[in-house]
């Protein structure tokens, strides 16, 4: 019976040395060449199997190989003089963890946060991870609309289906893969972060809803980026958007420069005025829309979709272990958290304010390939003559016509049958009554 393994620590190393200690008949004996001997047979030490290690190094982004590279310049994995077959085992088990937990890191370090939500629409607390190519699905769903594709995830259970929210937002932050939120809000991970959009959702609305023109705002505005439908383009006409408004709407009386604390921003750094013009941008919707809080009590559901950007410049200005990264981080959260509380006001309770945290979205991946016996020059746009992409609504409108024109081809067989043979002289009531007439006279 093999003895345990006592651990040695080098204190030069910050490794690990393991001497293997075999007992028999005779008492312990102490093999130092890493051998260890068992039934007067000689057994030598085995390399540890890192298969099941390596296995996620393809899957591994940056974040993740970063982990990796500080573990083995600290030495983690570097072995002794005299390296033996537990100390070999133990290392191997170390990468593997160490591969584990960055390839985790790596793909599930991004957040989905819930900051409020009304009673019709439930999400279990469970920590279930989210792919981040279905988010808009997620937000379509709670909004009451019908996807492409079942949404296999169990954090969205079944809310009030006749209570639909009547607004989504949806805050996107990069440069942080989580932020510190109150406990009220309930957080999911995002597994493989790729770039999305909001644009089926506002599709649907505007195509179910296109009469009583809701309110639809996209706004990303670091980028210059704005997409209005609807009532939006006469509710934040005065929004800025571009980067000389933001600033100049900055230095006016009424910004938040004058109620924020800066603390170690600067107001003469522009990658801090970038940041604190996104803030300025949510003080501003909500400040516009509450002149028009009528739109927030009619029928039509609302959508606003925001990116900010500016918390990820300053993370690469200053560093993310600054001073300047932790206050920025803790303002945000703040302004967040009550543009959230603002919003939910705003329409009564039945909004859900969501939030997306993700240090770098990860390109999708995609593969291109051309044929050698392609033609360089351009095909028609048609070339395989496919056909016309119908929509859903294509089925009921040929419903609708097919049985319109059955009907109507039915009405002039039997119209036509019933006047060929009619006698007019006895079916009709007009020949009989002229027929009386002319008696008489």
């Amino acid at each position: 019976m093999e003895a345990p393994l006592k651990p040695k620590l080098l204190p030069h190393r910050g490794s690990i040395q393991l001497t293997a200690r075999s007992r028999d008949k005779a008492g312990e004996v102490s093999q130092p060449n890493g051998q260890i001997r068992c039934h007067s047979r000689r057994v030598p030490p085995r390399r540890p199997n890192l298969a099941c290690g390596l296995v996620a190094t393809p899957v591994l982004d940056r974040r993740a190989l970063g982990v990796f590279r500080a573990a083995l310049q600290r030495g983690v994995f570097s072995a002794g003089s005299g390296g033996t077959a537990g100390g070999m085992a133990v290392r191997g088990l170390a990468v593997a963890v160490l591969l584990a937990s960055a390839c985790l890191a790596g793909v599930c370090g991004d957040e989905f946060s819930i900051l409020r939500s009304p009673q019709s629409v439930v999400f279990r607390d469970g920590g279930w991870p989210i792919p981040g190519d279905r988010i808009p699905d997620v937000a379509s769903l709670f909004m009451g609309f019908s996807i492409e594709e079942d949404l296999p995830w169990p954090g969205l259970a079944a809310g009030d289906l006749f209570h639909r929210p009547r607004a989504a937002v949806l805050v996107t932050v990069k440069g942080v893969d989580k932020l510190t939120l109150p406990a009220k809000g309930i957080s999911y991970p995002i597994e493989n972060a790729v770039p999305f959009s909001l644009d089926s959702v506002a599709n649907a609305i505007h195509n179910l809803f296109s009469e009583e023109t809701p309110v639809v705002l996209q706004l990303a505005p670091s980028e210059e980026r704005v997409y209005m439908v609807g009532k939006a383009n006469s509710v934040f006409e005065d929004l800025s958007v571009t980067l000389r408004q933001l600033r100049n709407r900055l230095f006016q009386d009424n910004s938040i420069l004058s109620s924020l604390p800066l603390n170690s921003l600067s107001r003469n750094n522009e990658v801090d005025l970038l940041f604190l013009s996104e803030l300025q941008v949510l003080r501003d919707i909500v400040n516009l829309l509450s002149r028009h809080k009528h739109l927030a009590k009619d029928h039509s559901p609302d959508l606003y979709s925001l990116e900010l950007s500016g918390l990820e410049e300053i993370g690469k200005h200053y560093g993310e272990d600054s001073q300047q990264f932790k206050d920025a981080s803790q303002i945000l959260v703040d302004a967040l958290q009550k543009f959230a509380d603002e919003m939910y006001n705003l329409y009564g309770g039945n909004a859900v304010v969501e939030m997306v945290a993700v240090k770098a979205f990860n390109s999708p991946l995609s593969r291109k390939a051309r044929s050698i016996l392609q033609s360089s020059q351009g095909d028609t746009d048609n070339p395989y003559n496919l056909a016309y992409p119908y929509n859903y609504n294509y089925s009921v409108i040929f419903n609708i016509i097919l049985w319109m024109m059955i009907g109507l081809a039915l009405a002039v067989i039997v119209i036509s049958y019933n006047l060929w043979n009619m006698d007019p002289g006895y079916d009709s009531i007009i020949y009989r009554m002229t027929n009386q007439k002319i008696r008489m006279d």
